[in-house]
């Protein structure tokens, strides 16, 4: 093979970014090649604070030797072997660690690689449990507007983003949408009651059971904290009103927490942190903190019992689906959480994580900072008084194309999103501090004062 002058020369002539532009890369290849704690380098040396995790994945950080050799430790032992009728001791393992840490009777673990595979999981599961169940037309499933869960044809059925759906069409049929959680953008009569709020947009999943026919819908997709358009949490009773609409009609209620487990909100599951009762939960990214793919789907013993005597079985799985190595290091991540205290952590901080982002409430491009734990999201605004957002030529000339470089040329690392309202995403490793939420609030404050002077 005939080597190119330079990475970025191989990088644009034969990788394939996902999500990305490629006319991004004409100038130069952005390259990150080494990660230790919370920071980042690039090849050319710079440094920048990891304010994503990667991708809201590396909760214990970067560069943790312990996972590094909690990986060539069982690579050495029984580097692969499927869950394909057999079972591997680490798979037992986690499965029952997990069941552990999961809200009320969640003790049935299937594993997948990664979090859109436990969406797709989900949605399968929920429709097999109805029909063994003697209720084949319960098919339907709802879930949030501009929420985002997964790419496979099934999970980007449920995911409310219509820009990156309708090139893949016809998707799975089905799929409903209801309102989410976004009090900023409600109407105004509810912005200044969040309880009553809570109580319209739950209400909207049942208006929608009602409209679609009980009798045809399975399961309700939810995030803990809604990820797409910026961070949405619930407002109080929201979730316990949820709970009852699923019962009333007879609906599965799964949880989304591919973000939101493994102390990203304050607590091993985000359903924990908000105190309500899943019948599935879907997770990964921070099962391992990235160092091998790993996810899973967790279901009640309700909804395995049709299954529990062998009479049926689950027709579904993944050649990679509990990857012995991954599963090692699932259980080495958890031993840090444990003996580090991480969702501790979390919880003593989280109030000055708010404190510190909502000093940018004083500029005019911010209109509202809002999320939970160690994961916000910063909503930018044309019009602080009137809420009124970019047009679509100027959220591509100040979001993407001046705030998204000019940050990651500060040495912060994050993420500018216009999937909904334009929004700053910051979700760290549950390693930092105040040092870092004040390195953070400083590089947002200068180079959202430079966009604002940018419109």
């Amino acid at each position: 093979m005939t080597p190119h002058a330079s990475r970025d020369d191989a990088a644009r002539a034969h990788l394939w970014g996902h999500f990305t532009a490629m006319s991004l890369w004409d100038d130069k290849v952005p390259t990150i090649a080494r990660g230790q704690g919370h920071r980042l380098w690039d090849t050319d040396g710079n440094e920048y604070l990891d304010g994503l995790a990667g991708l809201f994945v590396v909760q214990a950080g970067h560069g943790r030797t312990e996972l590094a050799a909690a990986a060539a430790r069982q690579a050495e032992t029984l580097a692969f072997f499927p869950l394909w009728s057999y079972a591997h001791p680490v798979a037992i393992d986690l499965a029952e660690r997990l069941a552990s840490y999961a809200p009320g009777p969640l003790n049935r673990v299937f594993f997948t690689t990664g979090g859109g595979e436990a969406v797709e999981s989900a949605m399968k599961l929920a429709k097999q449990y109805w029909l063994l169940r003697g209720r084949p037309g319960k098919t339907k499933m709802l879930s949030r507007a501009v929420a985002y869960h997964g790419t496979p044809h099934g999970a980007l059925s449920l995911t409310g983003l219509p820009d990156i759906k309708t090139m893949y069409e016809p998707l799975v049929p089905g799929a409903v949408k209801v309102p989410n959680t976004n009090i900023y953008r409600a109407d105004e009569t509810l912005r200044d009651d969040p309880k009553a709020f809570g109580r319209w947009a739950a209400d909207r999943v049942a208006e929608a059971i009602e409209f679609e026919g009980p009798d045809t819908v399975a399961a309700v997709f939810v995030e803990p904290v809604q990820n797409a358009g910026g961070c949405f949490p619930p407002p109080d009773g929201y979730f316990e009103r949820l709970r009852e609409i699923c019962d009333a009609y007879d609906v599965l209620l799964v949880s989304d927490e591919v973000i939101c487990a493994f102390g990203r909100v304050g607590a091993m599951f985000g359903s924990l942190e908000f105190g309500y009762q899943p019948d599935i939960i879907t997770c990964a990214k921070g099962m391992t903190s990235g160092y091998s793919p790993l996810g899973a789907m967790i279901a009640s013993d309700e909804v395995f019992e049709p299954f529990a005597d062998g009479s049926a079985t689950f027709l579904h799985g993944y050649t990679f689906g509990g990857h012995p190595v991954s599963c090692a290091v699932a259980m080495a991540n958890l031993d840090i959480f444990e003996s580090e205290k991480l969702i501790d952590h979390v919880q003593e901080h989280a109030p000055a994580f708010r404190t510190t982002l909502e000093k940018l409430k004083d500029l005019p491009i911010v209109g509202d900072v809002r999320g939970a734990g160690f994961f916000y999201g910063i909503e930018l605004v044309k019009d602080k008084t009137t809420r009124e957002t970019f047009t679509d030529e100027e959220g591509d000339r100040v979001l993407k194309r001046f705030v998204s470089p000019a940050l990651f040329e500060a040495g912060l690392y994050c993420r500018a999103d216009d999937r909904g309202d334009p929004v700053i995403q910051l979700s760290p490793p549950l390693t930092v501090g105040p040092a870092e939420f004040d390195q953070m609030e400083r590089i947002l404050r200068d180079v959202l004062t430079r966009a604002w002077d940018q419109l």
